[in-house]
């Protein structure tokens, strides 16, 4: 029954044990309110019964989203409940119901089935690890297409990955990237629309930022706001979360702005700090993580996005 949940949802079991719990926490919330709410009803019967129906309907969403917030998985429910008022809005108006309404990809106008997708840049100065997750993630998606690798390293292993998956590659020049147009008319004439950026470490300059507004998304082995900032990057992350004593570490997925490591989080994850843990065991944790959400996580923001401005 959880395999069939987690290819329903297309989530990892971490994830599918904290929505579960999430789904638990905001019925337990829904009948506290509820029964508080009748208590104040001077009424009894068949009329008692259909008032008590219609207020946990409405308090239900509410409660699922409020506990959704704490629980990092806000995005994951508020595509819940839309694809929950799609089904409801298509069965009232006798439209037929998708069946794969609990596919993401089923957020995305209908206009966009005949228009081309949504290209999709990755910056990367590193190995790649990260971004052949979400070039594997994409590789068939209906709507969302890796177009473009970016790197300012020429030996960067993302560049041979991407060739392995045969998208094209580009390597940025310092002095255009910080002084120059920051390569924008060129993203613009590919028809890059949204950026990710997977372990690059260069800091992103404002012309590109203000060029794609909540378009740009990056991954921080850490739990923001604590070990961000600059020079706060792979093992030096790890290396200042161990020396603090921290219990706990994970990653953060946030919109990028003109601040290193300081954009709105669209989603954390955790992951326990243990006796003995050394940098390279903590980095060995926080890349399952990172593996397991980060493709997730940008599919849904995007998809989130092209509702929002459909």
């Amino acid at each position: 029954m959880f395999q069939k949940f987690q290819e329903k949802w297309k989530v990892g079991p971490a994830q599918l044990f904290i929505i579960l719990l999430t789904f638990a926490l905001g019925g337990t919330l829904t009948g506290m309110i509820g029964r508080r709410i009748m208590n104040l009803i001077p009424v009894d019967g068949i009329v008692w019964v259909i008032i008590y129906i219609m207020v946990m309907t409405l308090i239900w969403p509410l409660m699922v989203i409020v506990v959704s917030i704490p629980m990092g998985q806000f995005v994951f429910f508020r595509n819940y409940l839309a694809r929950i008022a799609d089904r409801f809005t298509r069965k009232q108006n006798n439209l037929p119901v998708s069946p794969n309404l609990n596919s993401p990809s089923t957020l995305v106008p209908s206009s966009t089935e005949k228009s081309s997708p949504v290209n999709l840049a990755i910056f990367a100065s590193g190995t790649g690890t990260n971004a052949r997750k979400i070039m594997e993630h994409f590789a068939n998606h209906p709507y969302i297409k890796v177009a473009l690798v970016i790197s300012n390293k020429p030996a960067a292993g993302v560049l041979d990955v991407a060739k392995d998956f045969g998208i094209p590659t580009f390597l940025i020049e310092k002095e255009e990237f910080f002084r120059g147009h920051s390569y924008i008319p060129l993203f613009r004439e590919i028809g890059i629309d949204f950026i990710v950026l997977a372990g690059f470490l260069w800091k992103i300059p404002p012309a590109l930022v203000a060029a794609y507004p909540s378009r740009m998304i990056n991954i921080h082995p850490a739990l923001l706001p604590k070990y961000g900032g600059k020079g706060m990057y792979g093992r030096f992350v790890h290396e200042a979360v161990i020396a603090a004593g921290e219990k706990e570490s994970g990653i953060t997925i946030h919109f990028v702005d003109e601040q290193y490591d300081h954009g709105s989080t669209i989603y954390q994850a955790t992951c326990p700090v243990e006796a003995g843990d050394t940098p390279d065991s903590l980095a060995g944790k926080i890349h399952l993580l990172e593996h397991e959400h980060f493709p997730r996580v940008v599919e849904e923001a995007i998809l989130s996005q092209l509702v929002k401005n459909h």
